[in-house]
């Protein structure tokens, strides 16, 4: 459990500046709000309906990111038996990280856990790990845009509760939006505040600047804030990203005191948080297993039940119930023929990942940074960290690490480059351009003595993470039950209601694990989403398809989806599996 005292990690700098990183206690309103008690309901709804031994389903599972991991968690604890198939050589997916020959770990992606992600903390509870979260002060950082080197804040007071705490972070800072830009923007929020999710919901439709003209808030909340949420979201522009997505955010952050406040693991993903979940899985009789590289779903003559699993070496993995928890680009490449044109399958195909691109950089001396998360606020970067500071494993009194989400990188999320068909040492080179302007008197060719000298960087891309926000694409999301009687899917991309993040993932697979808990014994399902109409009538005059599959000979973590740092056979595996991904470096936006 978190101590309620502060731990404090004394640091000294190259310079022998002493400098004091904070580790703040759990927020002690994260387990009192109605998300949490709605996700520790149904923690406890599994585990109370545990069935008998010879009841017991075996379960396989195809993936062992967070959501496949969570779904196998929750169905161990239902008495099942589930078989995590995970197909490359490290667990955690979009979280993923392995370590370089110097020992360093690569993350797939900068990853921040937010108060306001009730099934992830029920998880860190019922996993006992909450030790595990490295709680940082209740604050937003922001890189000032026109003041290089500056940076600004929205504080929340303790002790004031949500959404008063919230409003007077706003009004307190005075470098952002003037008090009548201020008011301006309060109220096109309201009805947020009121309706709640309907209002949510229907705002699916409209990109954030679309919803921002319609309300007449004004132009520069977009410049000042809402730039820096969407990429932070889910890596895209305000014109591109719908509208729901911030306010499903704004929603959870004004309605809950300590839904802003951020922790960082202690350390990489793999060894601090799957491993614990693998552990707990194992310990109940079930099983995850590396590189089990899935071919194609074996199906019964009518097509209407999976009977199996057909590996890449040809032997098939059999169970009583399978749940798909790949992400939504490879779920597509293999889909059966003879699901392809469902509606509720064919919906599917209106949904695509995003690329995104995390970079580590590696500094000769220590930078001045913040225990925090920070945003930068500039053009190609979203958020930035310093590890060296922030993270346990990764401290470094001397020297900085900084891990940084460079995006928007294509077209589909609003930029004019491709940074995906760009080499590492171009978007190392852009990003040390960026570098000079958040730290012009340490970085660059205005700092003194030259400016710190760049060790040792890395580049991970992947280039189809999270499904892209666009919008209207919340209504294609499926139910995690389908209409195959033995077949499940999980995923953050799967309907639920926080979107493409770890807390979607980790409730995905959640309410997957209860669907197929439910129809093990015999109780009533949430039964499957409704699909469009226009879904429907385009399936019933289409034709069929074969899968496309995958290029199973390929090593490379793009081929399932996953980050990994470019090299020979992962552009080979782009050229051969997605193609787009290495068109012209720079070209017009859609």
């Amino acid at each position: 459990m978190a101590s309620s005292s502060l731990s404090l990690h004394s640091r000294r700098s190259r310079l022998g500046t002493r400098t004091v990183a904070r580790d703040f206690p759990k927020p002690s309103q994260i387990d009192k709000t109605d998300n949490y008690k709605q996700a520790q309901a149904l923690s406890a709804k599994l585990k109370s309906n545990v069935v008998a031994k010879e009841q017991s389903k075996k379960v396989a599972i195809i993936g062992g990111g967070l959501s496949g991991l969570a779904c196998a968690k929750y169905l161990s604890d239902a008495g099942h038996t589930p078989i995590v198939l995970e197909a490359r050589d490290v667990l955690g997916g979009k979280v993923s990280a392995w370590q370089d020959k110097d020992g360093d770990w690569i993350e797939t992606g900068l990853h921040i856990f937010f108060g306001a992600y009730p099934n992830m903390m029920n998880l860190f509870n019922e996993l006992d790990i909450e030790d595990r979260l490295q709680w940082k002060t209740h604050k937003m950082i922001f890189a000032m845009q026109e003041l290089p080197g500056e940076f600004t804040t929205f504080d929340f007071v303790p002790g004031i509760p949500a959404p008063f705490n919230f409003g007077l972070a706003i009004l307190m800072n005075q470098k952002m939006l003037t008090l009548a830009e201020k008011i301006q923007t309060a109220p096109p929020l309201i009805p947020m505040l009121i309706e709640g999710q309907d209002f949510i919901d229907e705002q699916d439709e409209l990109s954030v600047l679309d919803f921002m003209r319609k309300y007449g808030m004004p132009e520069r909340i977009n410049e000042e804030v809402f730039i820096s949420m969407a990429k932070a979201l889910d890596f895209i522009d305000p014109d591109k990203l719908s509208m729901t997505v911030v306010l499903t955010a704004m929603n959870r952050f004004l309605n809950e005191t300590d839904g802003l406040q951020m922790a960082f693991l202690d350390g990489n993903q793999p060894e601090r948080l799957c491993a614990p979940m693998v552990e707990h899985i194992e310990a109940r009789g079930g099983e995850v297993k590396l590189n089990q590289r899935f071919r194609e779903f074996v199906l019964s003559e009518d097509g209407t039940k999976v009977e199996g699993l057909r590996m890449r070496g040809g032997e098939v993995i059999e169970a009583d119930e399978y749940i798909s928890a790949m992400p939504v680009d490879i779920m597509k490449r293999l889909m059966p023929k003879e699901w392809a044109n469902m509606p509720y399958f064919r919906q599917v195909r209106e949904l695509e990942g995003i690329p995104v691109i995390n970079i580590h950089m590696w500094f000769d001396r220590k930078l001045t940074s913040v225990d925090h998360l920070c945003f930068s606020r500039s053009p190609l970067l979203s958020v930035y960290a310093d590890m060296s500071t922030c993270c346990k494993e990764y401290a470094d009194d001397e020297r900085s690490m900084l891990e940084l989400v460079f995006a928007p990188c294509s077209p589909l999320a609003g930029g004019k480059t491709n940074w995906i068909a760009k080499s590492d040492e171009e978007i190392v080179e852009a990003t040390m351009k960026e570098l000079a302007r958040l730290f012009p008197t340490e970085i660059g060719p205005g700092a003194p003595d030259g400016g710190a000298v760049l060790r040792k960087s890395a580049v991970v891309k992947t280039p189809r993470s999270v499904y892209a926000a666009i919008p209207g694409r919340n209504k294609y999301r499926p139910s995690q039950e389908t209409p195959i009687e033995n077949f499940t899917l999980a995923g953050d991309w799967t309907s639920q209601k926080f979107l493409g993040s770890m807390e979607g993932a980790i409730l995905a697979g959640k309410l997957a694990a209860e669907v197929v808990t439910d129809r093990s014994a015999g109780r009533p399902t949430q039964g499957i989403k409704s699909v469009q109409q226009h879904v429907i009538d385009e399936a019933n005059k289409a034709s069929e398809e074969v899968p496309v599959g995958l290029d199973l000979d390929s090593d490379s973590a793009f081929v399932y989806g996953g980050g990994e740092e470019m090299s020979q056979r992962s552009e080979e595996a782009l050229q051969n599996q997605d193609k787009e991904q290495l068109e012209a470096a720079t070209v017009a936006a859609r």
